[in-house]
């Protein structure tokens, strides 16, 4: 039986009662402040530290709930005045927690509370608070205005963490990533000062926020321009019957038909979500009759076997709900929960040798992992007529504008059980062989598919590549202190 000391008591309740102490101080400053706040274990304490990842929760030592600018700047000098790291938290979204910090004790500034969106009727520009879901802001561009913005499909996902990082969704191809459509931000800076960034006002601020966001501040108020609302999308679909044997031929057809032959309008990808039965999914911006026609070049090269499952006409909300695996997309709470590791893969390409490797590694590794939920989405991402390649990579912080494919490898456990430290080799695997034969400068990672288990270094050269120096210098001015840390955030330049 083991004796616990005096002496070792006395430390535990030492440490406890730091504890005690350093958020019963926090909370008086923010409190002192106006700041809204959750009290610990109190209705809104037990819904906004509940992560979306249930594998990496954390504790944080406050969380603010503001309502305004104010409340935010306010938030942010009490971290500051305490010495408390700082972390903004959208839609709660982050694969690795990171609204959280990545870490116990952040003081969290939970920002879902502020979800407005207007649009002026002039200009077209609208503008959106930083807690607002994608699916709300869908909805209400759309039913009140007509108009919409280029974005991913869970409805649940904050615009604030999505559009910091990039922004892909199915209509990328045709407009861009959500960052294009970033006009102007106010941001309230480590130093409590809030400021705003334009292309003429602290341009190189706004440069930064366009893929690196979450290093540099935290967006109070967003400016984005919009597009009219189409009338006519089809929802398109593609089984393509491939086996081990024909799998390569398929992914080389796509390849030449994503970087030659896709006309704008069409956006899609490969994926499987049944375990050996990879098909194609996509949103293409015209009638049916047109999409068969912009397809054919595609369905005319790939292997025997394929058959179109699905083509129906949509309007724009039509097609954001369908791709949402939901009825209702007008969401301003928590996505459900889910328990999983994921990886990225941002792809210049996926021909010859890792085209082989990523084929062998699908049929004889992933389709015998039968125990548990697992995905992959490839989706054409660049190419020759691309919207997103219209852009380069130095003109904005995202740097993978050169990249034709962004991949995401998921794989889930059921809520109630753990997520074991054997599972983490299937996917560490999989990108592992895939990417072995490939030069360095040809493949990189998606911060918005984000692996928590990549070293600081690892990840800041995969998320942001050739852009790293240039953020680096910038982290140093705006945060030098890191202010704003999380595991696998910005170092500062020295």
């Amino acid at each position: 039986m083991r004796v616990t000391t005096p002496l070792f008591v006395g430390l535990i309740a030492t440490a406890a009662e730091a504890l005690v102490v350093t958020r019963a101080t926090i909370d008086k400053c923010l409190v002192d402040s106006g700041v809204p706040i959750d009290t610990k274990g109190d209705e809104g304490w037990v819904r906004d530290v509940a992560p979306f990842n249930i594998r990496l929760p954390y504790l944080p030592t406050a969380i603010s709930v503001p309502l305004t600018t104010a409340h935010i700047q306010k938030s942010v000098l009490c971290g500051k005045k305490l010495g408390i790291k700082v972390s903004a938290k959208s839609g709660g979204h982050s694969y690795a927690s990171f609204g959280f910090g990545g870490e116990n004790g952040h003081l969290v500034i939970e920002l879902d509370r502020m979800y407005n969106v207007t649009l002026d009727a002039k200009t077209k520009i609208a503008t959106v608070q930083p807690g607002a879901r994608l699916g709300h802001v869908a909805t209400v561009l759309y039913e009140q205005y007509n108009r919409a913005i280029a974005h991913g499909t869970c409805p649940g996902v904050g615009i604030s963490g999505h559009f910091l990082h990039g922004g892909f969704g199915f209509s990328s191809h045709m407009h861009g990533l959500a960052l294009d459509f970033v006009e102007s931000v106010t941001v309230v800076l480590a130093d409590g000062s809030v400021v705003e960034a334009s292309s003429s006002k602290n341009s190189d601020l706004l440069w930064a926020i366009k893929g690196a966001g979450s290093n540099f501040g935290i967006v109070a108020s967003w400016k984005l321009s919009t597009f009219e609302a189409p009338d006519a999308l089809t929802r398109f679909g593609v089984t393509l019957g491939w086996n081990k044997s024909t799998a390569v031929a398929g992914l080389e057809a796509v390849e030449a038909y994503a970087k030659f032959k896709a006309p704008r309008e069409i956006n899609f990808r490969v994926g499987d979500y049944g375990k050996g039965s990879p098909a194609i999914e996509g949103l293409y911006y015209g009638t049916q009759a047109q999409w068969r026609k912009d397809i054919a070049p595609l369905l005319d090269t790939l292997p025997a076997g394929w058959n179109i499952s699905e083509t129906r006409t949509l309007n724009w909300i039509e097609s954001v709900i369908s791709y949402s695996n939901y009825d209702n997309v007008d969401w301003i709470t928590p996505s459900p929960q889910e328990n999983f590791y994921a990886k990225s893969l941002a792809l210049k390409g996926l021909n010859g040798t890792s085209a082989q490797n990523f084929v062998n590694y699908y049929f004889d590794v992933a389709n015998n992992v039968v125990d548990r939920f697992w995905f992959f989405q490839l989706d054409v991402h660049g190419g020759k007529t691309s919207q997103i390649t219209k852009v380069s990579n130095s003109e904005t912080a995202y740097a993978h504008r050169d990249k034709l494919y962004l991949v995401q490898f998921y794989d889930r456990y059921e809520n109630n059980e753990t997520y074991p430290a054997s599972s983490f080799g299937f996917l560490d695997g999989w990108v592992d062989t895939v990417t072995e034969p490939l030069p360095k400068s040809d493949w990189g990672a998606y911060a918005n598919y984000a692996d928590a288990r990549l070293p600081r270094a690892t990840a800041e050269q995969l998320y942001y590549g050739v852009n790293l120096p240039k953020l680096q210098k910038l982290k140093a001015k705006y945060d030098p202190k890191q202010l704003f840390y999380y595991p696998q955030g910005l170092s500062p330049a020295t």
